[in-house]
């Protein structure tokens, strides 16, 4: 049993084998992203989705949902930081903080950094995913357990039209949309409209993961959920950072009907009065270069007619498996 490899050197031709077990994703038709596994530390399933945690050699533990990479160990800090951080900095004193999924904990555990932070509600469909990633991920206990945290099992739509409260800054943690999935109706322009911009307060800021934002990826998704967000938001500004575990870039976008800030020096103040530790990724000139996309991304955002609707919806491509054992 092993993984055998070909090398071709000056003519000739070498075979080489070597045990080994491989997570491998489907990222396109054409297209698969593996590596090398030391164990599968856990599988199971919930009634949404399936669950795998594995122990990967290049990644540390990386968390696996329907067949899609959620977080690796050595890099999830770049997609957290990159989620939470602008948003709350750009809100001049935020104090309640919706969560849409990040039943990971780690997007909680990022915005309890911040010393304006009262209440955090956290808001995931899948209790199973919740309470795994409680159990696993030793590194966001701490957030699980802090008091300014409120758990809630729900799908995140139903329970923002069951609470009366409004708040300063709403997160979209969600699953990407994948055809079939659990939650690409919360990517849409009527739940962008009717339901997220009425329950932010004023000066308020959402901002949303949106999928794979590469030279060539971005037009999936990213492009359209940037489009839709400007028919509902004055202020819209999509940004961008490569992710090494994800093999690609990665996009969000951040909208408000307040203005956004631009300067680095200003969110270099605000990062230095509010969030406690220092960020490992994100401060005021990388948010600024993350949001200065290419010339060929631009030209395609500014392009981009698509408005995101449930019955109009652009989908990513379709799941990878979690692992397989190569023979």
């Amino acid at each position: 049993m092993g993984d055998i490899s070909v090398s071709n050197i000056n003519g000739n031709a070498t075979v080489h084998q070597r045990k080994s077990c491989w997570y491998e994703e489907e990222i396109e038709e054409n297209l698969r992203w593996c590596f090398a596994l030391k164990s599968i530390l856990h599988t199971g399933a919930s009634q949404y989705q399936d669950i795998q945690l594995l122990d990967t050699k290049p990644f540390g533990k990386a968390l696996v949902i329907d067949g899609k990479l959620q977080s690796a160990e050595i890099d999830e800090f770049i997609y957290h930081e990159s989620l939470v951080h602008p948003s709350l900095l750009n809100h001049p004193n935020p104090k309640t903080i919706f969560i849409m999924g990040g039943g990971e904990g780690s997007t909680a555990r990022e915005i309890l950094r911040h010393s304006t932070v009262e209440k955090v509600i956290m808001c995931d469909i899948d209790e199973e995913v919740v309470e795994f990633c409680r159990s696993h991920l030793l590194v966001n206990r701490e957030a699980f357990f802090d008091p300014r945290l409120e758990l809630v099992i729900n799908d995140a739509r139903a329970e923002l039209e069951r609470r009366e409260e409004k708040y300063d800054v709403i997160i979209g943690d969600l699953a990407d949309p994948i055809e079939g999935g659990p939650c690409f109706q919360l990517y849409t322009k009527s739940f962008y409209e009717f339901i997220i911009k009425p329950t932010l307060k004023p000066n308020g800021v959402f901002v949303t993961q949106a999928g794979p934002a590469g030279i060539f990826s971005h037009t999936e998704v990213f492009s359209c959920i940037y489009n839709t967000l400007r028919q509902v938001f004055k202020y819209v500004v999509p940004y961008s950072a490569h992710i090494p575990s994800y093999a690609d870039t990665w996009g969000w976008i951040m909208a408000s009907d307040s203005p956004l800030i631009a300067n680095a020096d200003e969110l270099d103040i605000r990062i230095k009065q509010r969030i406690k530790g220092e960020n490992r990724y994100l401060d005021g000139k990388t948010f600024v270069s993350s949001s200065t996309l290419s010339k060929a991304v631009r030209k395609s955002l500014d392009n981009e007619s698509h408005v995101y609707t449930e019955g109009n919806a652009r989908f990513i491509y379709g799941h990878g498996s979690a692992y397989r054992q190569v023979n």
